[in-house]
């Protein structure tokens, strides 16, 4: 009677969950005024799908839903209110089904979880599904699920995942594999520079970015102006760099189609926008794959490949695979980085977690007619009384005690606030009448998070001296500069404000040794996750100098491959003619930027 008891509740459950239907936001046909949003995976455990409207409510999202069967649907959405408090939530949306809406208001729920939308008879088998935002204000929904049962969905993390992929019955590994001689895994300009040097020499490379768009922070949705020197590879980073307009400048479009263009201009690049990797397997010490899936279709590939570069900026595809990394600041004693001057903003006396802040950019114009912004009750604790119309660089957060990945969504969360508060808070200046916002990027623009290490660690002593290596592959002239917030200051200062110091330098070089990991045997790294100090960090972060990586680990890949090795290998037996493969590109006709 137990075993018919078990196999009656086996196929209960199986039954209900055949029935029973989830739908990730994400992937509904018609997206409307709504934005896929992949940033937190990670930390939430999908993408969703988010109303980034400015204060305006954006178009509906439809889809149409096919059930096998007809019946009585409870749905559950899976949903946040960003900004708990005592106001009414900015980012409230509803459901509506063939036209009817649900009777709950959703995006109400503190933290990520599930809220019961309400009940719908379902007797067609093809129906229509909306979500409806209510204020413009960023609501968000990852997932809605209909089921005949009056069990809610498991909101823990684990236990979420497990379900997830019982009730899509996913499988274990995906479907397709592909195999190229090398992976990257980053679109910003490093990525990107990688790809073109490999492809170059012949390689065959896959290109895996998780927006529509190539570059990184340079990109029209983030729109961060490129800053440092060619280096040795002018040829290459004219292909996918910016003019030096104002960050968050509507004019970083024209260079996203020159950037695009470029890179899409390489048959032996196989391009994969809108797929985010999600994780990496090494054995002995050598990734044999990397996993990604497309943002919005849920579609999964593995990608093999002898050589992997790790430009996703956080260095995830080190971090899955096991490499050694650091995140935060090491205590001024362990590389010798003091300045008295600024003693503990610079480098403290005992290591801790803070690193360089996230930017949100954003802008406003000049209407013709006067133009009504609502009130942010919200957002007011962040902004206090700071009144701005537009956000450049130092639109910043950090906070010891909040983690740049970890918390990334807390962070950029926190900078809307701050950009909706100050900006309400102008708009009651007379001269902000007419003044309507622009644009306001939804995308995290971050500085530093994890660093993997390498064979060697760069740090402010090989800037401020000018050190010289024999596999310097990487030069800057640029002054070393590393940001704080300015509350640390004066506690009556915004949080979101930073400041710069500058630590003027000689020219200096980064070695080839700081860009392949020091354990993971057949792993590159190339942008601001590359093998350097907190302090080091300060001054090749930006785009032209982490261009350059890229490009430098493309040509050391393409002689791992001719010669069958690994990364180091290039340093300690092919060393010469590498460094004269990189030498070569200085003279290597230069194209019109423009093109």
């Amino acid at each position: 009677m137990k075993y018919l008891v078990l196999i009656l509740c086996f196929f209960s459950i199986n039954f209900m969950i055949s029935q029973d239907m989830l739908l990730e936001a994400e992937s509904f046909d018609d997206k409307g005024g709504w934005v896929v949003d992949p940033q937190f995976i990670e930390q939430m455990g999908s993408s969703y799908l988010l109303a980034h409207g400015m204060g305006e409510p954006v178009k509906n999202a439809k889809t149409e839903v096919n059930f096998k069967k007809d019946g009585e649907y409870k749905v559950w959405v899976r949903t946040k209110n960003w900004v708990p408090g005592e106001w009414e939530a900015p980012g409230r949306f509803q459901i509506k089904v063939n036209g009817l809406v649900l009777e709950n208001t959703l995006g109400l729920r503190s933290g990520w979880g599930w809220e019961y939308a309400g009940a719908v008879r379902i007797t067609n088998k093809k129906n229509t599904l909306e979500l409806e935002d209510l204020t413009g204000f960023n609501g968000r929904c990852d997932a809605i699920y209909f089921t005949i049962s009056d069990v809610e969905p498991p909101s823990s993390m684990k236990k979420l995942a497990t379900w997830r992929k019982t009730v899509v019955m996913e499988q274990l590994a995906p479907k397709f594999t592909k195999k190229y001689d090398l992976v990257v895994v980053g679109g910003g300009i490093a990525g990107c520079a990688a790809a073109i040097a490999a492809a170059e020499e012949g390689l065959q490379v896959a290109l895996i970015h998780d927006r529509p768009v190539l570059g990184g922070n340079a990109s029209s949705e983030i729109r961060v102006h490129t800053l440092g020197i060619y280096g040795n590879f002018e040829r290459i980073l004219k292909k996918l760099d910016t003019e030096h307009y104002p960050n968050g400048s509507p004019e970083a479009h024209k260079d996203q189609i020159k950037r695009d263009n470029n890179v899409k201009s390489y048959e032996n690049i196989s391009l994969f926008l809108n797929w985010r990797a999600y994780d990496a397997k090494a054995v002995e010490n050598r990734i044999r794959y990397v996993d990604a899936r497309q943002t919005a279709t849920g579609e999964r590939i593995r990608f093999e490949a002898p050589l992997f570069v790790d430009s996703t900026g956080d260095g995830w595809i080190g971090f899955w695979a096991g490499a050694e990394f650091s995140y935060g600041r090491e205590s001024v004693d362990k590389y010798g980085e003091e300045w008295k001057e600024h003693g503990e903003l610079w480098s403290p006396k005992q290591p801790d977690n803070a690193v360089m802040g996230s930017s949100v950019l954003w802008r406003s114009y000049e209407a013709e007619q006067v133009a009504q912004f609502p009130e942010v009750p919200w957002a007011m604790p962040v902004a206090r009384d700071y009144a701005k119309v537009k956000g450049e660089w130092q639109w910043e957060f950090s906070r010891n005690d909040l983690h740049q990945i970890d918390d990334a969504e807390e962070i950029r969360d926190h900078m809307l606030r701050a950009i909706y508060g100050s900006f309400a808070n102008a708009k009651k200046q007379p001269e902000n009448a007419n003044r309507k916002l622009e644009w306001v990027s939804y995308l995290v623009g971050k500085r530093e998070s994890r660093r993997l290490v390498g064979d060697y660690i760069f740090t402010l002593n090989d800037a401020k001296t000018g050190r010289t290596f024999a596999d310097g592959v990487v030069e800057e002239t640029r002054e070393v500069d590393v940001h704080y917030q300015t509350v640390l200051e004066d506690e009556n200062n915004p949080d979101f404000i930073s400041e710069a110091l500058f630590y003027k330098t000689p020219k200096y070089y980064i070695p080839y040794r700081s860009l392949y990991s020091k354990n993971i045997n057949n792993l590159f790294m190339a942008g601001r996750n590359f093998s350097t100090s907190h302090v080091g960090l300060g001054g090749p972060r930006v785009m032209r100098t982490t261009g350059q990586m890229g490009a430098a680990v493309g040509f050391a890949a393409s002689l791992c491959k001719k010669y069958d090795v690994s990364p180091r290998d290039i340093y300690t037996g092919y060393l010469h003619e590498y460094m004269d493969l990189i030498e070569k590109q200085k003279y290597t006709p230069i194209p019109d930027s423009k093109k």
